[in-house]
């Protein structure tokens, strides 16, 4: 239950909507109570057992005051319209108060119905929130599948069996204190008897609903491994068709899908059991009711009144729905709690990129970039002992990028030159030494002006599902569509953009599927220069492109490049031979620098790399 309150904790703002849902739930619950009593005097109409009060009680909050004063009404009324216009009377009485009570009922839906869906808006917000703040670390360490069902799966699961049933937390509880109160005034024996069979039947539901947790827990890791499984057929679907790996895939998926429905089945099978057992439960409570209320009636020393004894049943029987209905409630919210678990412990990650309270804003580039003894290693894996000691990717790197001046790395895969780069933009933070950025620390700056100095062209491509020119103008609101134009005619995209359907209003899919390898990174080419940034990281820019769009591209990014600062990762020459420092990474260390005619003519590993044409 303790996650069940951490959700609430979500509705402080939103509680004026529980406050009405107990307001209205609670007037709903008298008008049908008030209903039911009224069973009494027509039960009493009925069988000829109305004893005239001629006498109004002068008493009247008390049970013989309350009684009294109806009685002599109801006399009033017999002695006026007759025992069937009496009848009448309470006929139409009792279809006013239920439309009274249907009107408070559906008050009290709609204040829940507000109250419910305002949490899981902001309970949803919260998680894309956190994926979108924790550092790229974290997410290159989970499974892209694990991150998609928290937000699809278990909020699915806290919305419909957790939400669907908070009501029923505001709901039941007062309808059960009030029809407990007058069984209490009609028969307090037969009460008395009520309550000490009735909680049986609640620890029979509570021990099911300890182990639903258990098993619910396991159907949400079930379901999040069959959804990983479908991301990475999607991701990986040209690897599979070309390697005829779909036998394997579908052994693979109808894997994790069995499993799955054996852990759903189990769950729900525990589940429904609370139900039947619960109604059981509540007819065996009822059956010995009736017994113990007919010794009351018909034995030698009567204490009830036939009409009192049926009225205390007829209310009894709408003791048990709210008694049910916050059963199945509690498993409901036990159940979801597993998910509810799930997603509270995304949010507690610790994003170890942290903007400092006291951060310093940076608005321009004046000195350069240096890398003072920089040492990086990477967090253990979510499955690793915390204390595992993980190997350095970067050992004391020392590196100088003044104002103006290209620095390319290169080197074999695993060397650590990406991750060099995605030290600048604070995508992770140094384990040892510092980044400076004109000499001062990037961990005292704040990161949105940081990153807002820096245009980033990655290996991969990364486009939205959005049209050419917002692909464009991600991250630069605002921009008008003859500077995109500019953009795209400097990453020679212009001309195929031109030619598609709707040019630059045209959708370019899932990931820009749509497009040919070459134009997608033409498309992010043009993105890092309608930013115009005053630093440059470019990590394989060119990898994608065919010969020709490589010079065309080379030509324009030599323009863009003139008088920045630059961070070059690339393996081919003619992307590094004009950059004024070449540094040659092995195993996170720099173990060569100068110029390409100087690296070249020393013969070390730059020149065999050369010679290899191997530049990672």
């Amino acid at each position: 239950m303790r996650n069940f309150f951490r959700v609430l904790g979500f509705g402080k703002q939103y509680r004026h909507y529980a406050v009405l849902n107990v307001v209205f739930n609670l007037l709903s619950t008298l008008f049908h109570l008030l209903s039911l009593l009224l069973f009494i005097p027509f039960l009493r109409l009925l069988l000829g057992q109305v004893q005239p009060v001629d006498v109004r009680p002068t008493e009247l909050w008390t049970r013989e005051g309350l009684e009294g004063t109806f009685n002599w009404g109801l006399t009033q009324l017999i002695e006026t319209r007759g025992q069937m216009g009496a009848l009448l009377a309470i006929s139409i009485l009792v279809v006013v108060i239920f439309l009274i009570k249907n009107l408070f009922r559906y008050l009290a839906v709609v204040a829940i119905c507000n109250f419910r869906n305002y949490i899981v808006r902001d309970i949803r917000t919260a998680i894309y929130d956190k994926m979108l703040e924790l550092p790229l670390r974290y997410h290159s360490g989970e499974r892209k599948g694990d991150l998609l069902a928290l937000i699809t799966n278990d909020m699915h699961v806290m919305e419909y069996s957790v939400m669907l049933y908070i009501e029923m937390v505001f709901r039941e509880p007062i309808a059960i204190l009030l029809f407990l109160g007058t069984m209490i005034t009609l028969a307090p024996q037969l009460t008395l008897v009520a309550l000490i069979l009735l909680p049986v039947s609640g620890l029979l539901i509570a021990r099911i609903s300890k182990s639903l947790k258990r098993k619910s827990t396991r159907v949400q890791e079930k379901g999040a491994d069959l959804l990983a499984r479908v991301e990475e057929t999607l991701t990986g679907i040209r690897v599979i068709k070309a390697f005829n790996g779909e036998a394997d895939m579908k052994r693979r998926f109808a894997r994790e899908n069995e499993m799955l429905t054996r852990s759903s089945i189990a769950m729900l099978n525990r589940q429904d059991i609370a139900s039947p057992l619960s109604e059981t439960m509540g007819a065996a409570v009822m059956a010995a009711i009736a017994y113990l209320g007919g010794y009351y009636v018909l034995g030698a020393n009567a204490t009830l009144t036939g009409d009192s004894f049926l009225g205390f049943i007829i209310i009894f029987s709408q003791l048990l729905p709210p008694i049910k209905g916050f059963s199945q409630g509690y498993s409901a919210i036990v159940r979801g709690s597993a998910s509810g678990q799930r997603l509270f412990d995304l949010l507690a990650v610790e994003n170890t990129v942290k903007e400092r309270p006291d951060a310093r804003p940076v608005n321009a580039f004046n000195e350069g970039i240096e890398f003072r003894n920089v040492t990086f290693a990477y967090d253990s894996p979510p499955k690793e002992p915390a204390n595992r000691e993980r190997k350095a990717v970067l050992q004391e790197i020392q590196l100088v990028i003044p104002k103006g001046k290209s620095v390319a790395l290169v080197g074999t895969s695993g060397s650590g030159k990406t991750t060099m780069a995605g030290l600048l933009p604070r995508f992770f933070d140094v384990t040892g030494g510092q980044v400076l950025l004109d000499g001062k620390d990037l961990r005292d700056l704040r990161i949105n002006d940081i990153r807002s100095l820096m245009g980033i062209v990655t290996q991969d491509s990364i486009l939205f599902n959005d049209t050419v020119a917002n692909n464009i103008a991600f991250g630069t609101p605002g921009v008008a569509l003859a500077d995109i134009e500019r953009a795209a005619r400097i990453a020679n995209a212009h001309e195929f953009i031109a030619q598609l359907e709707d040019g630059y209003q045209t959708n370019i899919g899932d990931g820009g599927n749509r497009l040919s390898g070459g134009q997608k990174q033409r498309l992010s080419i043009a993105r890092a220069v309608l930013k115009n940034p005053p630093i440059l990281i470019l990590d394989e820019a060119t990898s994608a492109l065919d010969t020709e769009s490589e010079r065309l591209v080379q030509e324009a990014l030599y323009k863009m490049l003139e008088g920045r600062t630059s961070l070059v990762i690339a393996h081919r020459l003619s992307t590094i031979q004009h950059c004024d420092e070449i540094c040659v990474m092995q195993q996170g260390r720099i173990i060569e620098r100068g110029t390409h005619q100087q690296l070249f003519d020393a013969g070390g590993q730059y020149r065999r790399l050369c010679d290899m044409q191997a530049f990672a």
